[in-house]
């Protein structure tokens, strides 16, 4: 009953809940900055390629990412639980280790033996230490109350404790084991038939006595043969057991008449690790995926940056609230070292404000607040921590994105024509629950061209409704606002800027209409190139 059960447990779904993600797409990944970002919380190539692996897998299931959420809080919150789940990982990875080489038939059987008890010596130190950590920490999410239920009934059920002393005992007495003494019988031709173990000993055996005599006696055993056939001496001078067919027709024979002995010691010390198989492995990946965002946003909470949990509303709401939020690649650059102040932003998504045409000066953060965006939803989506002071989000079921294709891609279509390729596939993916972000569209064309396509992408976007940071140099196209929430569509569009205070990028941003020439404006002033301060330096 308990391995049926355990088919179902799982740290990533509960109970019930089959997989039905979506896969972002590699320029979402890109776009986001993802690989250089699990760059910093993976310890190795393996991990980021695990973790990798999980964060494209998007789900906007209520109850999958609230299960996960509840999962990961009880890794944020119980360090000592955390570290005690790492120190098993390398033991659960040795644990694979070791059932590849159970399972290898070439194997010779006593070393298939061996195996098997280092294997039940493994499974004992990662049940033990897994269940410590569990029964000893308070958790409270459903999948780690599953599985330290789950473990504790491995532990406590009747023969595990007594499964503890034999396999110590036996390896105890293994390590004790020296040498063995076998009886050997042998038929007319000095062919083994029969062997058995005399005794086993604590000392190694010492070869120059009888070994050389029983040697000594093959080679002349063999000489008289090959004499008497008329066939070349044997000679002894640099022969070795494996060159003698004597000592290999031994050997086999020894191997094949252990064999049995072996496999029926196998069987027995089977039963034990049958109770789970290898069944505590298949969570590596999902401890790994817990341990590391847990410990990084532990360094982002204890570095002073503001750390919130999600709460997850409705998917058909499509509705997010966000208090303090900023770009997790800030909160690596801090990490790193790198002085400055992160600028924290409020946003939401709403029936009023769910497409925004984001504008503002070159290098006034709209790059970085428009990633932050994405950013919430993929870690919220994975029950992970975000990187604001407070979140209330409807999952999103993609996540698309449009940033400044590379040049290289550009070459076949040209750089409009690779745009609108872009645009046109994203729509194609996209539905009213999705998340759209546009970074910087139709910069490669004239103003005018990219003017009359942008227009008609926000009021395609009004149509289909899906939340949208449309971040962009066109403040024309802001100022359409009003008329566009005229057409067809349930949710609005309007116009979010990028601050500037007296002169300087402020990293603020804000619902209002766009401010077009004024930043230019400021800027001029702050660094005296307006056509009054120029005249002052020329007559000076």
């Amino acid at each position: 009953m308990r391995n049926a059960a355990n088919e179902e447990l799982s740290l990533l779904y509960p109970a019930g809940k089959t997989v039905s993600c979506q896969i972002l797409n590699e320029n979402t990944c890109n776009d986001l900055s993802l690989d250089s970002v699990l760059d910093y919380i993976s310890e190795t190539d393996a991990e980021k390629k695990t973790i990798r692996q999980m964060m494209v897998r998007l789900e906007c299931d209520e109850q999958v990412i609230c299960y996960r959420r509840d999962i990961f809080e009880d890794m944020m919150n119980f360090p000592d639980l955390r570290e005690r789940i790492k120190d098993m990982l390398s033991e659960l990875e040795y644990l694979k280790t070791l059932e590849k080489s159970f399972r290898d038939d070439t194997a010779a059987p006593i070393w298939q033996l061996i195996t098997r008890l280092k294997e039940l010596e493994v499974y004992i130190d990662c049940i033990t230490g897994i269940h410590k950590a569990l029964t000893e920490s308070p958790v409270r999410s459903e999948g780690l109350i599953r599985l330290r239920d789950y473990v504790s009934s491995i532990y406590s059920e009747s023969g595990f404790d007594q499964l503890k002393k034999d396999i110590q005992n036996l390896i105890t007495e293994r390590s004790r084991i020296k040498s063995i003494t076998l009886g050997i019988n042998l038929d007319d031709m000095m062919r083994p038939t029969e062997v058995g173990i005399l005794s086993i000993n604590s000392e190694k055996f010492d070869h120059t006595g009888i070994l050389d005599n029983f040697l000594g006696f093959c080679s002349m055993f063999s000489d008289l043969i090959n004499m008497n056939s008329g066939m070349t001496k044997l000679h002894r001078s640099g022969a070795t057991a494996e060159d003698d067919p004597l000592m290999r027709n031994l050997s086999r024979a020894v191997t094949d008449m252990l064999g049995a002995n072996v496999r029926h010691m196998k069987s027995s010390l089977s039963r034990y690790v049958n109770i789970s198989g290898y069944s505590l492995t298949k969570f590596i990946p999902e401890f790994i995926f817990y341990i590391r965002w847990a410990e990084f946003f532990s360094k982002v909470r204890d570095a002073g940056m503001p750390v919130a949990s999600p709460e997850i509303l409705e998917v058909r709401k499509r509705e997010l609230y966000a208090e303090g939020i900023y770009n997790i690649r800030l909160a690596i650059q801090k990490l790193e070292g790198k002085k400055g102040d992160i600028v924290c932003n409020d946003f939401e998504f709403n029936s009023d404000h769910g497409i925004y045409i984001m504008t503002g000066p070159n290098r006034g953060g709209k790059t970085t607040f428009t990633q932050a965006v994405g950013w919430l939803f993929l870690l919220a989506q994975h029950g992970i921590a975000v990187p604001c002071e407070s979140l209330s989000l409807s999952p999103c079921d993609n996540i698309l994105t449009h940033f400044p294709a590379d040049e290289n891609k550009t070459i076949n279509l040209g750089r409009l024509g690779e745009e609108a390729k872009r645009i046109s596939e994203i729509f194609s993916m996209a539905s009213n629950k999705s998340v759209l972000l546009f970074n910087e569209p139709l910069a490669t064309t004239s103003f005018s061209e990219g003017l009359y396509i942008a227009r008609d992408v926000v009021e395609s976007l009004r149509y289909l409704g899906a939340r949208t940071v449309f971040n962009t140099h066109m403040h024309e196209l802001a100022m359409r606002v009003d008329a566009i929430n005229y057409l067809d569509g349930d949710i609005k569009v309007a116009s979010l800027v990028t601050g500037v205070h007296e002169g300087r990028r402020s990293y603020k941003v804000y619902i209002a209409p766009p401010e077009g020439v004024s930043y230019a404006r400021d800027i001029a002033e702050k660094y005296g190139v307006t056509a009054v301060q120029l005249k002052r330096v020329i007559n000076h």
